[in-house]
């Protein structure tokens, strides 16, 4: 045998050794919820948002019940500067007027959630876009728990799952934008990772996955090596407690804390710009994120 030959069949033994270390995790999840808050860099490179919806088709294909939910920010951004409106932050929570509500729900709704869904087709997969507007999936009320008046951004009063099981039996992968309304018909920006949040405990889904900027928890902040992989929940409260988390982190790893000690089996944040790390993440031992569980 030709030493090209046997490189070849080495190569094949590696993706066949793959795919069977993946057996036993398909067999796990196998019709298992799964919901995905995606979000971060990996929503502005083409590249890595085709990869993404290249993963999240496979997991439908192996009988994984996938759930995207989905941010905007840099789409949002855009526009608001295209057409002149200026953004004010608060703690990293937008202040919405009714200006930046129009748009913001326009882009969300609209550019973002229906090119997700777009991907997702040309993967062979049914996918289905929605707002929490849609079959009064959230009921949202004006957010008050903050110093500053946010204007039109609300908090997620009550969840409503049945739209999205009905989605799941015909077949379809729900994308989910976090625009939502009060019982007024007053209608509120959701911060995404709080939408994701409610999504997962009212499907009680078997994991919650942040795709992020960062490779998960870190210990010391801008040191890839230092990534912690598994966490209890009350474990993460105390590196929120001691400064370990901080920044941008905390409200993810609040989140994870608040989606495990409710209906949600396990978290994991993970780098959303590593190639295929969804798959890496769910279908391995290793994993290449950080777990947080109950």
């Amino acid at each position: 045998m030709g030493k090209d030959n046997s490189t070849e069949l080495d190569t094949m033994y590696v993706r066949a050794h793959t795919l069977i270390e993946a057996l036993p995790y398909i067999q796990q999840f196998h019709k298992k919820i799964i919901v995905i808050k995606y979000g971060g860099s990996a929503m502005v490179n083409d590249d890595l948002r085709l990869m993404i919806m290249q993963d999240i088709a496979l997991l439908k294909y192996v009988g994984i019940l996938p759930v995207i939910v989905h941010g905007g920010g840099p789409a949002i951004n855009q526009m608001l500067n295209r057409v002149g409106v200026e953004s004010t932050f608060h703690r990293g929570l937008r202040i919405t007027d009714e200006k930046t509500l129009e748009i913001t729900e326009m882009v969300l709704a609209g550019k973002v959630n229906k090119e997700l869904v777009r991907l997702l087709q040309l993967q062979g997969v049914s996918a289905v876009g929605i707002t929490g507007k849609d079959g009064n999936l959230f009921t949202a009320r004006r957010r008050t728990d903050t110093e500053a008046d946010l204007g039109l951004v609300g908090e997620i009063h009550k969840v409503d799952p049945r739209l999205l099981f009905s989605l799941f039996e015909n077949g379809f992968v729900p994308v989910v934008a976090p625009i939502s309304m009060d019982t007024e018909g007053v209608t509120y920006n959701i911060n995404a990772d709080e939408a994701a949040v409610a999504v997962a405990s009212s499907l009680e889904a078997e994991k919650l996955i942040f795709l992020t900027d960062v490779p998960g928890i870190l210990r010391t902040v801008g040191n890839s090596g230092s990534r912690i992989s598994r966490l209890t929940a009350d474990e993460a409260e105390e590196l929120l407690q001691d400064g370990t988390v901080s920044g941008g982190m905390m409200p993810k790893v609040r989140c994870a804390v608040e989606a495990v000690r409710g209906n949600t089996s396990a978290v994991h944040i993970i780098d959303g710009e590593q190639s295929h790390s969804l798959l890496l993440e769910i279908l391995t031992a290793e994993g290449v994120g950080t777990l947080i569980s109950r």
